[in-house]
């Protein structure tokens, strides 16, 4: 198995093709209606069903009737032969399939590699009744496909034809090939072609570098009548289409590595793009593509054929071994016949094969299906007030690097006595405990409990950090503080909450995130909460982060945060003004508030001895409107300052200000411990 030295997952890069300049062949495809896809949710386990055999590409046929072709195994037969490609005519609905094998080894495609190689179905394609399938040489130990022709079945994939002569792919050259899913008969096409989706080198890493790692998918497309002409197929070139296939270039490219290093002796340096499937959802208008490493799950977003495609989910299942009840799998498919009424149901079709690395035998060795659910971002502003809500339980999905056990269901089930862990092999430099929604909501609060604790694992090195989604990017909050203080060791202790507060932050997913400590690199948890409260953020001065701070400014002072300087009133820091000017200045920060609620608002505050009397104020805002303030002039040390105020109706604002009208001579502030209750 390829083993890799990197410590650190590399960035996403998405091909460029996001617009398409017209031939005068084509016509336009499906417009998006939703701004994506907002959350997305699949089973850690499937369904299985009477079959033998992996891989499984399938079509929906205008016969109602599903057909599916399996490598190695006896297809929907069970009492008959193995063979090393079969096809099947499938019946029912998932978790109660039947079915039964029509064709069969030889009748299925050509060798054309010679000793070492065998036959593998990697496509298939209904146009009405007639059914296409892609079928690829692939090397005996899996690691490089040379060739790759397509067949055809007019009688529902009892007997097949090509050309025998010579393969329609080769030299490496796109020869694992799928094709987008348009529903039953392909009838949800856009137009006249068949799009085909190809990659080189090989249908997923190559483990001993035999060939390149496939990372880049292209396209191609070719009229629905004329699939297995060669000279009719025209490639996709990022501006229109040539039937030069040198002249190809990617619409989804992806160089991500997933688990750099194992501790075990398992595949590691993982690339993400793989043999799988593209499915178009009509009441999404999205096109997804699924594609899988050894331990993963990778899915991509298109409003269409061709880009921008994005990514939205990475489902890990951990390192080997699996179980019964939490296991990934190869070749991923979404077939559309199983696309529920909703536009959001859906079943991803994935198998695991007994003599890889799982450790679960030959129960996936079959047609396996597992629910998908994918919601669509709803694309308007939040529009939540302050409580005590938890948002967790306001339909969140629950995310995590891993999870050992498979589900998530402890984080939000408002118990801070369990323990779920992200340990899975990979000596990893994040672990992170999360939600996302298909909603935006206003956060600014995240309760996090740890789990159990040992020399293993089980807590992050250094401190827990706050991230925020934010168009589908992982973004750190700034002016985060935590309390108690994490201790960034063993000592954090096991089903202990610590709450992170910060700024309030607008976003469709929030998470905890940090460096996992222990002899095996894993964080556990017992439960997240995540919450949007009146509180003031960073009011100590004391926050970490990288984003943007809790505090702003106005007016044209110098101003700042003395960092362990020693003129805190407490802890380590403090805020500062100071000028030889004249004109207001201030620091302030906006509080979401409850209408009619009333609050007290307070901070200390240290004046230096040109400030005149009356001169500083503390006070409390609505808009540009002061509700309550209190003065103040030079001083001899920290002073506390106090107002109470009643939220008018509909405000859900405040705006808290400390500052001073500069007499022209150096002036100084120093502030610190603002608190609001």
């Amino acid at each position: 198995m390829k083993r890799g030295a990197l410590l650190a997952v590399l960035p996403l890069v998405f091909g460029s093709a996001a617009l398409f300049t017209q031939s005068s062949d084509s016509s336009p495809a499906p417009v998006a209606a939703s701004a994506g896809i907002g959350t997305a949710q699949v089973e850690s386990k499937g369904r299985p069903s009477p079959s033998d055999g992996d891989l499984w590409p399938s079509c929906w046929a205008g016969n109602d009737k599903l057909y599916a072709a399996n490598g190695d195994g006896k297809g929907f037969s069970l009492d008959g032969d193995f063979a090393d490609i079969a096809v099947s005519e499938i019946t029912g609905t998932p978790g109660n399939l039947s079915g039964a094998t029509i064709s069969k080894g030889n009748q299925v495609g050509s060798i054309w590699s010679g000793a070492g190689y065998n036959r593998k179905p990697t496509g298939m394609v209904c146009v009405g009744d007639t059914m296409y399938l892609a079928v690829q040489d692939l090397a005996l130990d899996f690691n490089d496909v040379p060739a790759a022709t397509i067949l055809k079945s007019t009688d529902h994939g009892r007997t097949w034809t090509w050309d025998k002569s010579k393969p329609m792919f080769a030299d490496h050259v796109f020869t694992t090939i799928w094709f987008a899913d348009f529903g039953r008969g392909g009838a949800l096409a856009p137009d006249g072609y068949v799009y085909a989706y190809g990659l080189d080198g090989n249908w997923r890493d190559s483990f001993d570098d035999t060939v390149a790692d496939p990372q880049s998918v292209f396209l191609a497309r070719v009229p629905r009548g004329s699939v297995q002409d060669r000279g009719a197929w025209k490639f996709y070139t990022g501006a229109g289409w040539s039937s030069k296939i040198a002249d190809r270039r990617p619409v989804l490219t992806d160089t991500r590595r997933l688990y750099a290093q194992t501790y075990g002796t398992n595949a590691s340096n993982l690339s993400v793009i793989s043999q799988g499937g593209v499915t178009y959802l009509p009441a999404q208008k999205r096109y997804v593509y699924t594609s899988w490493t050894e331990y993963t799950f990778e899915f991509y977003e298109s409003p269409t054929p061709w880009g921008p495609w994005k990514h939205f989910l990475s489902k890990d299942f951990g390192g080997y071994p699996w179980s019964t009840s939490k296991y990934g799998g190869y070749g991923v498919t979404i077939p559309s016949k199983f696309v529920q009424p909703d536009g959001e149901t859906m079943y991803v079709q994935a198998n695991v094969c007994p003599c890889g690395g799982g450790g679960i035998g030959t129960s996936v060795y079959n047609f396996n299906l597992r629910k998908l659910v994918l919601t669509p971002s709803a694309g308007t502003p939040a529009s939540n007030l302050p409580g005590p809500e938890n948002l967790a339980t306001t339909g969140a999905v629950a995310i995590s690097k891993s999870t050992q056990s498979g589900s998530l269901a402890l984080m939000n089930d408002g118990a801070r006595t369990g323990s779920e862990s992200d340990f899975d092999d990979e000596v990893k430099g994040a672990s992170w405990w999360g939600y996302e929604w298909p909603a935006k909501y206003k956060v600014n609060t995240v309760e996090f409990t740890s789990g159990a604790v040992s020399a293993e694992g089980g807590y992050f090195t250094g401190r827990p950090r706050v991230q925020v989604r934010h168009n589908g990017q992982w973004i750190e909050v700034g002016s985060q503080t935590v309390s108690p203080a994490y201790p960034g060791d063993a000592s954090a202790g096991a089903n202990t909450t610590y709450t992170i507060t910060f700024p309030v932050q607008e976003t469709d997913g929030v998470r905890v995130i940090g460096l996992p400590g222990g002899t095996r690199s894993y964080s556990t948890v017992s439960e997240l909460a995540v919450r949007y409260v009146s509180q003031l953020a960073d009011g100590g001065f004391e926050g970490t982060g990288g984003g943007k701070p809790a505090w702003l400014f106005e007016g044209t002072a110098a101003n700042g945060v003395d960092r362990g300087l020693g003129f805190a009133h407490s802890g380590a820091n403090n805020g500062w003004i100071r000028c030889t000017c004249t004109g207001w200045s201030a620091l302030y920060q906006t509080v979401p508030v409850v209408p009619g609620a009333t609050y007290t608002f307070g901070a200390w505050v240290n004046a230096s001895a040109n400030l005149p009397a009356d001169q500083g104020r503390f006070g409390i805002r609505a808009g540009t409107q002061d509700l309550a303030s209190k003065t103040f002039g030079a001083g001899t040390g920290y002073v506390h300052h106090e107002v109470t105020v009643k939220v008018p109706p509909d405000v859900h604002e405040l705006t808290v200000y400390a500052g001073f009208n500069a007499p022209n001579k150096d002036t100084w502030i120093q502030v610190d411990d603002f608190t609001v209750s």
